[in-house]
């Protein structure tokens, strides 16, 4: 996806239809479910039914990054440990990246069939993320409500106060009737579902040229593409922290989406790379000089032109209208080369993201930069039919010494130099078999395009755009503190204007 900053409005608007190649949203607006009384579509009520622990099977939606894959399975052992304490039959727990060499694993949909047909004579399929906690005696309970031969949708749900771009401007007249699951609370389907799912997927291939927001995609596969439930939203499906007195009735609670490991990485140890271009310099670099530059030991602005002012850098790479990917392979050179201090860490951002140096020291405490990472809000292209994983411009890119040491050694780079970045990094990591490690803590969009209950257990790393908001507040409000949450914030609405990602 083309990210940055200096492509002019009218090509932008050439590429928003590459958006709208996703899902066909249905015209008709989603009927709203009651989260007290959590009635089904058909008008059914939720009965009380014995469920035993094994007739769940958990999915944790886990990654292959060393941190991440040792977080999931620190989850499933405590799944066990509890399941254990009372019954004899312990449930079956899966991490997704084990599950499938599919590279579009993490979207769900491609091992839905892989459920159904290993899975079929259980009750239920529980997803969550792997820092979802789980009550499991409680969980047992809550799921005990619904009815496990018929289909169902449960989750803690998430709407949009107004369409956003993240999610195509979906249901534009009224987008809080469409709801879906934040995956931090944990979500289930019934096996019927599943099964029907899957039945479903042999006769259409549904996929999306691109997945950008996963819980909002799934949530349109389940009940529009395949006119399944809508989602019922389940109160005791949380995403407070444990220890807190609203988490007393809650089946999932949350533990944080800002680990730290111990020692923050040193501010030196960080380079920050900031592509801009001239007719920019003006507008946009005293925004980032107002606001995170400030925390930045190392950084540099690379553009089409050298302005001492600054300083900018020109890397002989001219500013072109659609891609940069000749500027950011030129960064990546640049990185490695004796020409700047050699650190371990690189960001590269656009000048319009708004970031916080001191959670991004933070985050990378949990990683070693001696393995190829390659970090950020992860997106996906073609991944139905092969395709890519890919870490998305505007929210910022963070690699490690070694994956640009990788990277660059392996001969892959750019097919030209408007080719877009973003996606050739994404390309060129998937052939060299390293990862994209994903974390929800950058933003490719601004907060308002978020749904509020989203943000609210989020301590955020970056925002991107500065359209329609007043950017210096944005960073005050959202990203100065270093490590507060941000539950009590007001996001303001913007004008009903639409602009690309």
């Amino acid at each position: 996806m083309v990210t940055d900053s200096c492509l002019p409005l009218a090509v932008r608007a050439q590429l928003i239809p590459l958006l709208l190649l996703g899902f066909n949203i249905a015209s008709g607006a989603a009927k709203e479910h009651d989260t007290s009384s959590q009635i089904s579509s058909n008008g059914s009520e939720p009965q009380e039914t014995s469920i035993e622990i094994d007739e769940i099977v958990f999915v944790i939606q886990s990654q292959k990054q060393s941190f991440h894959a040792n977080q999931a399975i620190n989850l499933k052992q405590d799944i066990l440990l509890q399941a254990e304490a009372f019954s004899q039959n312990p449930p079956t727990v899966l991490l997704i990246h084990e599950l499938s060499k599919h590279e579009g694993a993490w979207t769900i949909v491609p091992i839905i069939p892989h459920l159904s047909s290993t899975y079929s004579k259980k009750s239920w399929i529980f997803f969550c993320e792997e820092q979802t906690r789980i009550q499991v005696p409680k969980l047992l309970e809550v799921i005990g409500r619904y009815d496990k031969t018929k289909e169902w949708f449960l989750g803690k749900a998430l709407y949009d106060e107004q369409s956003t771009i993240i999610h195509h401007y979906a249901f534009a007249e009224d987008p809080v009737v469409f709801k879906y699951p934040d995956f931090a609370a944990g979500w289930a389907l019934s096996v019927p579902l599943v099964n029907r799912l899957a039945k479903q997927l042999k006769i259409e291939k549904p996929f999306a040229d691109f997945t950008i927001d996963l819980k909002h995609e799934i949530a349109l596969f389940i009940s529009q593409k395949s006119n399944g439930p809508q989602l019922t939203s389940v109160k005791e499906f949380c995403t407070e922290d444990e220890s807190s007195p609203e988490a007393t009735n809650c089946a999932t609670t949350f533990h944080t989406y800002l680990p730290f490991c111990g020692k923050a990485v040193e501010k030196r140890n960080i380079f920050f790379a900031v592509k801009t271009c001239k007719k920019f310099h003006e507008e946009r670099i005293p925004i980032v000089k107002k606001t995170w530059e400030k925390q930045a030991t190392l950084i540099e602005y690379y553009s089409d032109y050298a302005d001492s002012s600054i300083p900018t850098q020109y890397l002989g790479i001219p500013n072109t209208e659609r891609g940069h990917c000749g500027k950011t392979f030129a960064i990546l050179e640049r990185f490695v080369s004796p020409a700047v201090a050699e650190v371990p860490w690189l960001m590269i951002v656009d000048d319009d993201t708004l970031i916080s140096v001191p959670r991004l020291q933070r985050l990378l405490s949990c990683y070693n930069p001696k393995e190829p990472v390659f970090l950020g809000e992860r997106y996906g292209y073609g991944l139905g039919t092969g395709g890519y994983s890919y870490i998305t411009g505007g929210g910022g890119i963070v690699f490690s010494r070694e994956a640009v040491t990788q990277l660059l050694a392996s001969g892959c780079g750019c097919y030209s130099n408007d080719a877009p970045d973003d996606m050739v990094l994404g390309m060129c990591f998937n052939s060299l078999g390293i990862p994209v490690t994903h974390s929800p803590l950058f933003h490719q969009a601004r907060p308002m395009d978020y749904s509020k209950d989203y943000l609210a257990h989020q301590v955020p790393i970056s925002f991107h755009k500065h359209w329609n908001i007043d950017p210096v507040e944005v960073y005050f409000t959202w990203l100065a503190k270093e490590d507060d949450p941000v539950s009590d914030q007001t996001i303001k609405k913007p004008k009903k204007e639409r602009e690309d990602l």
